[in-house]
C-alpha cells in the first residue's frame, strides 16, 4: 500500500563522505589483522601466553583509565575552586583513549594504546587535534553547530568568569513567578 508520496531517487541523496565509505573497510581490515597477529603469536608461543597478554592489557587499561579519570577530576575541581578554566593539555583524554585501546583485545590496539601513554606523543597529538578543530571552526558557516562552538569559546582576556542571570522584560511580567534556582559554578 502506498501513500502517494514518491520515494526520493538516488540522485537526490547527498554523496557519502569518504569517512562513511572507508571506515567500515578500515575496521574490518583492523579486525582481520588483529586476529591474524593473535594466531601468529599463539602459534609461536602458546595460547596461554596470548591469553595472559590479553588479560594484562585489560588490567593495565583499567588502571590507566581510572588514573586518567582521577587526574581529570582533580584538574576540574582545582579549576572550579580557583574560578579559572581547567588546564588544557593535561592529556587525560588521550590517556583514557590509550587505556581503552589497551582494554580492547588485540596486540595492535595494545601497541597503539601504549604509544598513546607516552607524554611527547600525547602532546604532539593534542596540538594536532587542537589545530584541526580550530581550522574547522574558522571555516564554520554562520548558523551551524561549528559557529555555536566558536561563539561559546569566546574568552575574557583575564580568564575570569562573569556570573549572571538572564531576566526577560515582558509585558505584565511584574508579578513574581516563584523562587529562581541558585547560580552555581
Amino acid at each position: 500500500m502506498t501513500t502517494g508520496a514518491s520515494t526520493p531517487s538516488s540522485a537526490a541523496r547527498p554523496p557519502r563522505s569518504r569517512l562513511r565509505t572507508f571506515l567500515p573497510l578500515g575496521i574490518a581490515a583492523w579486525l582481520v589483522l588483529e586476529i591474524w597477529l593473535l594466531t601468529v603469536v599463539a602459534g609461536a608461543s602458546s595460547g596461554l601466553t596470548v591469553f595472559l597478554l590479553l588479560l594484562a592489557g585489560i588490567v593495565l587499561g583499567a588502571v590507566v583509565i581510572k588514573r586518567a579519570g582521577r587526574r581529570a577530576f582533580q584538574n576540574l575541581s582545582q579549576a572550579v575552586q580557583q574560578g579559572t578554566a581547567p588546564a588544557s593539555g593535561g592529556g587525560s583524554g588521550l590517556m583514557m583513549l590509550g587505556g581503552l585501546l589497551l582494554m580492547i583485545p588485540g596486540l595492535i590496539s595494545d601497541a597503539v594504546g601504549l604509544l598513546l601513554l607516552i607524554p611527547p606523543v600525547q602532546q604532539a597529538l593534542g596540538r594536532y587535534a587542537e589545530r584541526t578543530v580550530e581550522r574547522k571552526l574558522r571555516k564554520a558557516a554562520p548558523g551551524t553547530l561549528g559557529d555555536a562552538f566558536q561563539q561559546a569559546r569566546i574568552h575574557r582576556p583575564d580568564g575570569k568568569v562573569v556570573q549572571g542571570e538572564v531576566i526577560r522584560d515582558e509585558p505584565g511580567g511584574d508579578a513574581p513567578r516563584g523562587p529562581r534556582p541558585p547560580l552555581t559554578h
